[in-house]
């Protein structure tokens, strides 16, 4: 692990979902590739698909069609492609390899942990319903919970108060340049999972997360 400061005491850790605590991209290719499949176009490589599974249905779409929001094709194309990924959301998605390791860790040493998700709550809630980690996480927080999605703060700051933990005492984990933006804006400490879904165009350097981590077991060092 490289760190850029020391953490400081930490009472809380949120997740990022996508990426950070759970492993969506295979699901989210399968949806994206039957789609193309459907519409007589090639399939993308997976490895395309991953930097970009992150950034929502616009990114993938964009990638796998070439057509932005204000296309005329796009709202259909989103539906279907959404219906698609709901209808196969626990295909393959699992928690990144050592993750169980790291929440069965935080619960024992009675570490609050929960969820500050981009991804909207009718995908969110049943697919961790379908992971058996609703019960588990102490908030979920999803793109359409406030007003506001990530990198606005007004979700972070709605997770804390569900925690009822200070911002300054929480630590945000999260794989996008948002997640890091989020958690600064919100006061949290940051910290950039490397394992998550970067492209080689980020440069998470420039984020200026408070430590980065280039596997999910590396957080049992601050336990």
């Amino acid at each position: 692990m490289t760190g850029i400061k020391p953490l400081q005491d930490f009472s809380a850790i949120l997740f990022d979902l996508d990426g950070t605590l759970v492993d969506t991209a295979p699901d989210l290719a399968f949806a994206l590739n039957t789609l193309l499949e459907q519409e007589g176009h090639s399939v993308r490589p997976y490895d395309d698909i991953r930097p970009v599974a992150s950034h929502g249905s616009a990114a993938l779409l964009a990638l796998g069609f070439g057509i932005s929001t204000e296309d005329k094709d796009y709202s259909p194309l989103q539906k279907r492609f959404l219906q698609l990924y709901q209808d196969n959301i626990a295909r393959e998605t699992a928690l990144f390899e050592g993750m169980e390791e790291v929440l069965s860790a935080l619960e024992k040493a009675n570490i609050t942990w929960g969820i500050v998700t981009n991804k909207p709550a009718f995908l969110t809630e049943p697919l961790l319903d379908q992971l058996n980690l609703s019960h588990r996480a102490a908030c979920i927080v999803s793109a359409d919970t406030t007003p506001f999605s990530k990198p606005h703060p007004a979700p972070m700051l709605h997770a804390c108060d569900i925690i009822q933990h200070q911002p300054e005492s929480c630590l945000y984990i999260g794989d996008a340049q948002r997640d890091i933006e989020a958690g600064k804006n919100a006061n949290m400490q940051t910290v950039t999972a490397l394992y998550g879904y970067l492209s080689e165009q980020d440069d998470p350097d420039s984020w200026l997360a408070d430590t980065v981590i280039k596997h999910p077991r590396d957080i049992l060092q601050w336990l």
